[in-house]
Parts: C-alpha cells; structure tokens; sequence
C-alpha cells in the first residue's frame, strides 16, 4: 500500500511539473507575443493580417497543442532566471483554466491589458462601444469582434463577412480616409488664406482651381511663383502617376526602407516621429485616424454637393450660413443649382 501510495504522490508530482511547465510556456508565449520589443512597427506585435490580440491567441493556441514531458518541465524551470515566478503564473493559469476560462481567452486578457488597458476595453472587444448603443444585443455580426480599430459592429449587409474581402475594404477605407482628410485640409486652407489672411491667390475655390494652369500665367501654388509655378497638364498628370503610384506600389510591396511591412501602418521610416512605438498609444492613434477620416471623408461629400448647389466654395457656405442661418442652410438651397463650370 505503502508503495502504490509513494508511485501516486510521483504520478501527481510529474503531473504538476509538467503541468506548471507547460502553462509557463504559455504564459512566456502571451508576453513575448503581447510585448515584444515594445515597437509594434517591427511587425512582431502586429502582424500584417491582424492584431495584437488575435496574434497573441494563435501563437498561445498553436503552443496549447504541445505536449511536454515532466523531464522538459524541469529543463524549462532550471534554465529560467524567473522560476518562481514561472511556477506562480503557472498555477494562476491552472486555477483559471479550472474556472472555466480558455487558454486563448487568458491570452487575449492578458494582451488586451498590454496593449491598452482602459483603451482596448473602450474601443477594441467584446465591451466595446457599439453603433446601437444599448440596443445592439443581437445586431452585430459574429464576425466583428473588435479587433480593428473603428469596429462599432455595423455590417446590415454582410458586406464584411469574407475575411479576405474584410481587409481588402479596411485597407480601401482606412487609405480613402487619409486622403480624404489630406483634401479637406487643400479645400479649405487656400480659401481661408485668401479671405482672412489677404494672400493673393488668383483661384483659391478648390473645384476652381485647377482651371487655372490653361490661364495665360499657369498655376501658382498658394499664388507664389517660387513654390510651384505649373504650366503644363501633362507635366502634372506624369508627376502624379510617377509620384503617387511610385508611392502606392512601395507602400503595397516593400522597398529599401523595408520589405515585408504593414501595408496598412508600415512604421519604420514611415513614423520619423515614433508615434507607434507605444502599443497603448498607437492603438488609441488608430482608432483617432480612422474615425477623423470618417468624418473626412462624408465632408468631402458634402463639399461636392455644396459646390453643385451653391457654387461656392466650403469657407463662402460657411459665412453666409453663419450670417443668415434661417435663410442659407441645407433646406433653402436643396434644389438650387448654381455650379458654372
């Protein structure tokens, strides 16, 4: 008895190490996964084809299929500088699983928690703010689980429901934003440079604009010779297509300044400032830009609608609605069709 009793305790004790071990393991895999070197442009933290969070449960997920002799446990401990630390989150790890908890739902806690804290619970997962507010219970798709910065969980049309043709429309939308913010800023900024500030420039309407380089003088960028005097349509349209497609070709496919990056937030010498190199602040930053580009992008709508309707450009609307808001807004102008080409 005596002896069926001590092989039992070193049943249970192999158990244990190896148990211990292989949660340690894991654990390791969640912060190397979750932390990495602290810059999520190296590509370790992010992946190109998802987040942090989903990064962090494929690779616990793909270490939670391991099995590992009590042997390896030990080898495991004996070699690491924090052992009892190991053997402590191991066992905090063995209490969670027997709560009910999953591996990969430790390791997405675990790696909301580094990634952003109030941040990733705010604006990332499951208690994120959605588009019906207190109403949303059954009308988010099981396949928009937060993980993508502006996820509010609103696909009416399944649009989304490819993964392959959900990144394609998230990249689409998030390089429409960017551009679309980049245009706000050109349609409003010459005109309020003229109309306030007194800088001569000869066309400052941006739909107007542009008709200025068939002018007898050409296009004078902000109406100063020295910045840019164009001449020629042709000139532009090949510095364009050199320039821009140059830019989105590198940015798709990799160049010298880096092969294999995001092709959505490249990092690297595309942040000269180091925005991303805290993961707290870069997950906040992505959730900022894409919802400014949002709202970007329905202003340059409503710029063209105004310009068919009015006329006018941004800044004069502007003006006149805020001298008269009874009698110039939306309402009073609906039918009006006062563009001139």
């Amino acid at each position: 008895t005596f002896v069926i009793t001590q092989v039992n305790m070193d049943i249970k004790r192999v158990g244990l190490i190896a148990s211990v071990a292989l949660n340690a393991l894991l654990l390791i895999g969640v912060c190397s996964i979750s932390m990495g070197n602290g810059k999520v442009a190296s590509g370790v933290a992010i992946s190109r084809s998802g987040s942090m969070v989903n990064s962090a449960v494929r690779g616990v997920s793909a270490l939670s299929g391991k099995k590992i002799s009590a042997e390896q446990g030990r080898a495991i401990l004996s070699h690491s500088p924090k052992a009892n630390l190991l053997v402590k989150t191991g066992a905090i790890t063995n209490k969670l699983v027997k709560s009910g908890m999953s591996i990969p739902e430790i390791a997405q806690q675990v790696t909301c928690q580094q990634i952003g804290g109030a941040a990733c619970q705010e604006w990332y997962g499951p208690d994120r703010a959605l588009w019906l507010g207190p109403f949303s219970e059954g009308s988010v798709p099981s396949y928009l689980t937060g993980e993508f910065p502006g996820d509010y969980g609103w696909d009416t049309q399944g649009l989304s429901a490819d993964p392959n043709t959900f990144a394609a429309y998230r990249e689409t939308e998030v390089i429409h934003a960017r551009w679309a913010m980049l245009g706000t800023l050109g349609c409003v900024t010459p005109e309020l440079l003229a109309k306030y500030s007194g800088v001569p420039i000869a066309e400052p309407v941006w739909f107007k604009a542009g008709s200025q380089i068939f002018a007898e003088g050409g296009l004078d960028y902000l109406g100063n010779p020295s910045l840019v005097h164009a001449q020629s349509i042709l000139a532009i349209l090949a510095c364009q297509v050199i320039l821009m497609g140059g830019a989105e070709a590198y940015r798709v496919n990799g160049g010298p300044a880096g092969e294999g990056l995001d092709a959505i937030n490249p990092g690297g010498a595309f942040d000269p400032l180091g925005l991303a190199d805290d993961p707290d602040t870069f997950a906040e930053l992505k959730v900022k830009e894409i919802k400014n580009g949002r709202l970007a992008m329905f202003s340059m709508l409503g710029f063209y609608v105004q310009a068919i309707s009015t006329g006018k450009g941004p800044v004069e609307n502007w003006a006149e609605h805020i001298a008269d808001p009874s009698g110039v807004n939306g309402l009073t102008l609906a039918t009006a069709t006062k563009f001139t080409p």
